[in-house]
Formats: C-alpha cells, sequence, structure tokens
C-alpha cells in the first residue's frame, strides 16, 4: 500500500473491526426498550405485595389479641358480635384514651356450639378493605367449660 501525504488509505473499518455495528446496537436498545417496562411492572408488583403482607401481619396480631381477649372473658354464649379496634387492649389502663389503632381493620367474633355441651368453638375475623373487594384472617379456637362433676 501506497501512503500519499503521510494518509493511510481507508479500507471501509476504522481501528481493528472491534466495534459494534448499527443494526447490533439497535437490536440491543430494542431489546432494553422492551425489559425495562417489564422490570418497572415487576417492582410495582413488589411493592404491592409488600403492603399487603403488611396489613396481613397487622390483622394475624388483630386476630390474635382477640382471642386473647376472648380466653379472658370465659365460656362465651353462643352468638356472634363485632367491632373496630378503638378500645384499649387487654391489660391497659380503664383511662387509657379511646383512639382508633387499626384503622379500616373490624373483627368479628362467631361462638358456635359442637357436639359436646362442654365445648364451643370460636371464630375469630378480621378484615379489612383492599381494592375493590375485602381481605381477611380467621383464626380458630375452642372454649371448654369448666364445669365439676
Amino acid at each position: 500500500m501506497r501512503m500519499r501525504h503521510g494518509i493511510a488509505p481507508w479500507h471501509g473499518r476504522i481501528g481493528s473491526g472491534s466495534g459494534f455495528t448499527l443494526i447490533e446496537v439497535m437490536i440491543a436498545l430494542a431489546i432494553l426498550a422492551m425489559t425495562i417496562p417489564i422490570l418497572l411492572g415487576l417492582r410495582n408488583r413488589d411493592v404491592d405485595l409488600a403492603g399487603y403482607a403488611r396489613q396481613m401481619t397487622k390483622a394475624t396480631f388483630l386476630a390474635q389479641e382477640k382471642l386473647f381477649e376472648t380466653e379472658q372473658l370465659g365460656f362465651l354464649p353462643i352468638g356472634e358480635q363485632a367491632g373496630d379496634f378503638t378500645l384499649p387492649p387487654p391489660g391497659f389502663p380503664v383511662g387509657f384514651q379511646a383512639t382508633d389503632r387499626a384503622s379500616g381493620f373490624r373483627w368479628t367474633r362467631t361462638v358456635l356450639t359442637t357436639p359436646f355441651t362442654s365445648i364451643r368453638e370460636i371464630r375469630i375475623r378480621v378484615s379489612w378493605s383492599r381494592g375493590a373487594g375485602e381481605e381477611a384472617v380467621e383464626l380458630s379456637t375452642y372454649a371448654f367449660s369448666e364445669t365439676k362433676a
């Protein structure tokens, strides 16, 4: 090859030929453009699931609290009671300022009969609104009457 005026002849490639072509760069950008919205959607779903887990955990603790309260009340009559969480939890002083400590959560306590007269089934259901529907946690236990023979 002959050089004229100190400039090497150009053969269509610059450097050693290890660069990317325009079509390779365009394909890489197209793949990236398709995956970013998917990844962002997964991130949003993650945030939603974390909020749901937080509500589920809170509802479970509230249901356990109601079960403890039910144990303290003794052998309950058959029936259903419902309410919210404005009253202080068991063990707090009587003068405790009543506020809605679990806003949006409601409880239902259902006392049912069993084949045995000295045993009652107790179901505690804690529910809350989520979107257009309702979610709930339900715990169940049995209460025994301590009648002396």
